[in-house]
């Protein structure tokens, strides 16, 4: 899976990459057929914004954004709304008995 990283007049360090990069392969394998990530970094005066774009063959596009006055907890919101969308993402009858298997 590719993953894009977009910087909108800011200055993003390695390890701020490394983790959203971390997290965005994680979520990716909650989705059947990923086939990109846009992380897209906004940068406006004290706010910073994080918006993250998850594409997937057949499906429409999961899209989430988090703000905060620093990246790392706007990431942070931002892959917390993208987990409340995967949850509730529609599943086939065969995984949805899987899952009643393991409760």
């Amino acid at each position: 899976m590719e993953i894009i990283f977009h910087a909108h007049n800011a200055v993003i360090s390695d390890n701020m990459r490394l983790r959203a990069e971390r997290i965005v392969r994680k979520l990716s394998r909650r989705v059947a057929r990923a086939v990109d990530a846009v992380v897209r970094f906004e940068q406006d005066g004290p706010v910073r914004r994080v918006e993250v774009m998850l594409h997937a063959s057949g499906k429409r596009a999961l899209v989430s954004e988090g703000t905060s006055r620093n990246f790392g907890p706007a990431l942070g919101e931002a892959i917390h709304r993208m987990e409340a969308q995967l949850r509730h993402i529609k599943r086939t009858p065969k995984a949805q008995a899987k899952t009643l298997q393991r409760a």
